[in-house]
Order: C-alpha cells, then structure tokens, then sequence
C-alpha cells in the first residue's frame, strides 16, 4: 500500500525588510504552535509525523501544499528574498564556466588488484591503530564489554545483507573507492555511479555517522546503492575519527569532501547545479557545523572560500544532535563519557562554536543564516542514541530565526532502523521515497521513473532484522 499523503499548512511568509528587529522578523514563541500531520504507509515501513510551525492567528487563510514540496517551491522568510536572488546570482557565477552539455562520460576505471589489495592493507591497519588507541581512552569496563558483544550479535544478525552489499561495494564497477581530495590519511571518499550515463545527474554528498569514534566511508554503500539505482551520485565523504583528530579536524574533513563534489563532479557525469548535502548521526552534526561554518565566511566577504553554500540545494539531516550541550549528559548515561565526549568536542569552552542550534540563535550572524539552503531532518521516535528532542528543536529554532526547514518524525523507528533495517526489509523504504521525492522535484522524467520503480530485494530475513533491532548497541 502505498503511503497517502496529507496536505499539510504553511504560514504565509512576511515581506517585511531584512533590516528589521528580530521580534519583527520570526513569530514570537508564545504564538507558534506544532501542526502534526500523520502519515500511514505499509505495515512494516511504520508510520511517520510531520510537524509545521502554524499561527494561531492566522491558521484559517494558511495555504495547503504537499508534504515535502518541490525543491524550486519553496519559499523565503521574512527578509530573505533579496538574499535568495543574491544566491541565485553567486550561483551562476559558480557554474558559469561549466557548460551542461559538454560534461564528460564517467571517466573508465582502471582495475588493478595489487592497488585495491594495497590499500585495503593500509586501511586495515589504521583502522586497528586507532582502535588500540581508541581502546586506552575507553578503557576496557563492563559496559563497554557489553556494547562490543551486542555489537558483534547485532552485526552477526546483519551479515547476509552486509555480504551482498559488500560484494556491491567491492565489485561493482559503478564504485569508485578511495578518490582523495585533501591531504590527511582520511581524505578520501567513495562515489557511487548510476547504470546510466544519460545527461548530468543530481549528487549527493553524504557525511557518514559513527559516534564521532568509529565514522568510515563505507558505512555509507547501502545508501549509495539505493540512490545510484534512482539516478542519483552519491559521495560517501570519510574523515578524521576521535583519537586521530577532534571535531574542528572533522568538520574541516568534510568541508573539503564537500568542496571536492562542488568542483569535481561534472568530470563524474555529476549536475553541479543539483547538489545535496546529507549526513546521519554524528556525520548529520558534523555537516551541519560545516555548511554553517562556510555560510558565516561567505557572509564575511573578506574570507575566501573553495565552495560556496549556494551550490547546496537542501540540507538532509538523519537523526542527528545539533545541541552539543544538551547532549553531554545523555552521552555520557550510554557510555560516551563525559571526558571523553568534552574531549571530542575540545573542551566546554567550545560546545556553544559546535552547536549550529546555538550558534544560528546568534544576532551577529544573521546574515549567514539567511545563506542557508532548505533544512529537512528526519528522526524516528523510538530512537534512544540520540532523542528525536534534538531534530525537532534544531527545526523549530531555524523557523525561530527565518531559515527554511522542516522535519518528519518517523514513528517508531530506532536510531538504526532508518538507515540499516529498513533499507535491508526491502520494499518501499518511507526515508528513502521522501529524499528521492525532493531531489527529483521538477524532474519529470525522474518521477515517471521513480512511479514505475520496483520494489527492492529484501537482503535479510525479517526475524533476524527484528532480533537485531532487540539487541542493537545504539
């Protein structure tokens, strides 16, 4: 059964000027109110919610528009319609040099089985260096023996569908692993190619989760897979985990994982003109600090930039934190302790600079928040690693200041049954239809495609999948 859609409601957006007091620019708390709207699809996919903020005042002339609109339809907040055409501008400048037409085929890969075996070796060895290394900041307690136990159970019950996806990952001649784009160990990312070459595609650069510790690339080849079969590119962007690097290291990663997709793309059969930024968990958190990060310095002028905000399209979150603060003691009850969260983070004295839910609540960078692109996160209910609390504020604060964003509770769902059970139950995946469902918005052709698509292969048994999710560690 495929999921009905209710229309949901949209406050009417302000003409006022950019230069206006923030009480007259965003709706004061004490009038805002949660619309929730729920969605129903198939039994096994569950159900989801989405929230929208509403005026009680105003909730009678409210327009009705579909669920997740069109990425060209959305509109600005109060004061950002100069910003957005400024955007607009900076973006044709960025691309002004790249003719569509003349984008180039996938370049052909040449295989070679002592390189791939050479760098599985070196991979294999930092990856268990910085696990012993790991292990003396964690020390080896009971409850860290537990988690390991349950995470070796819970990745036993997940091994026939990570044989075939790595079988994908390893062979597919659509994967091109290990592409550099800096300078460090970990600057490496993988691209996922679809069958067709057909015409520039739109891309997306996806930031990899795992608590900020345990992060790789190719975490990410699931993803990668389900959206090369949509047409889509997928950039799986690797970076310094925690004891090799804290998170200024991180997010400076993935910045230039991003500029590498922004400027490199096309020579991939990539569409610069259609990129997506997306990241899930601790990579949503670290992507979210560096679109920020690189929105204040183009807010700057003075500071010269690789990549500019500009060319994001929309900003995907998956069950990310955005709230450092309000994290640390939560963390810390599920054996992420305190000192060695703080020093993830570099100390409290930095949690307010790593916290974009905190920082886009600061008057002096307005400016750098209206650069933003469209904020959809997405977060189940049932998710216990990291609240969906932590989603639902971020969303609700970026409405606050004026940036565009909207959120989608899954209801339900765990932290990993978004991004690794469901995806292996096969079937139509209800994240999976809502992301494909933006990044093709206007795209006729793609949503004729995407109407006609078969359903996925299921690549694990349903009672291993709900056994995993029983004993899961996150």
């Amino acid at each position: 059964m495929k999921p009905q859609i209710l229309p949901i409601s949209q406050p009417p957006r302000s003409s006022s000027s950019s230069s206006s007091s923030p009480s007259s620019s965003s709706s004061s708390p004490s009038r805002m109110a949660l619309k929730t709207v729920l969605v129903r699809g198939d039994e096994d996919q569950g159900r989801f919610l989405f929230l929208s903020p509403t005026s009680f005042a105003s909730e009678k002339t409210l327009e009705k528009r579909p669920l997740l609109p069109r990425a060209s339809s959305y509109t600005s907040t109060s004061g950002n319609h100069n910003n957005l055409n400024l955007q607009k501008q900076r973006r044709r400048r960025v691309n002004s040099d790249i003719s569509l037409s003349s984008f180039p085929s996938f370049p052909p890969r040449q295989y070679s089985l002592r390189r791939d075996v050479g760098h599985a070796a070196s991979e294999t060895y930092l990856l268990t260096r910085l696990s012993f290394k790991l292990l003396r900041y964690l020390g080896v307690g009971y409850r860290w023996i537990t988690k390991f136990l349950a995470l070796g159970f819970y990745a036993m019950l997940l091994f026939p569908g990570f044989v075939k996806v790595g079988y994908y990952y390893f062979f597919s001649s659509q994967v091109r692993r290990s592409i550099i784009y800096g300078d460090q160990p970990r600057n490496r990312l993988d691209l996922y190619l679809p069958v067709n070459s057909n015409g520039p595609k739109p891309v997306v650069a996806f930031v990899t989760g795992g608590a900020w510790i345990i992060g790789y690339k190719a975490w990410g080849s699931l993803l990668g897979q389900q959206l090369a079969e949509r047409d889509i590119i997928v950039a799986c962007i690797d970076y310094r985990n925690f004891p090799q690097g804290t998170i200024s290291e991180m997010v400076k990663d993935a910045s230039q994982g991003i500029s590498f997709v922004c400027n490199k793309i096309a020579e991939y059969g990539g569409d610069p003109n259609r990129i997506y930024l997306m990241g899930q968990s601790a990579g949503a958190h670290i992507a979210a600090c560096a679109l920020l990060d690189q929105a204040i310095k183009e807010s700057r002028e003075k500071e010269s930039v690789s990549w500019s905000v500009s060319q994001i399209n929309a900003y995907f979150g998956i069950s990310g934190g955005y709230n450092i603060f309000n994290l640390v003691d939560h963390f810390h009850g599920r054996g992420l302790y305190r000192s060695i969260f703080l020093s993830i983070m570099e100390g409290e004295e930095s949690l307010r600079r790593v916290s974009p839910e905190v920082m886009v609540q600061d008057p002096s960078i307005r400016d750098a928040v209206s650069l933003l692109p469209p904020i959809i996160l997405f977060h189940g209910t049932a998710d216990y690693s990291i609240p969906s609390d932590a989603s639902k504020t971020f969303a609700e604060t970026l409405q606050r200041v004026g940036a565009q964003a909207e959120l989608i509770l899954y209801e339900g769902k765990t932290h990993t049954d978004l991004f690794l059970q469901d995806p292996m139950r096969g079937g139509r995946d209800a994240l999976l239809e809502n992301i494909i469902a933006v990044i093709h918005a206007g795209d006729e052709e793609a949503l004729a495609k995407d109407a006609v698509a078969l359903p996925r292969k299921r690549l694990v048994p349903e009672f291993m999948l709900q056994l995993a999710r029983k004993v899961s560690p996150f």
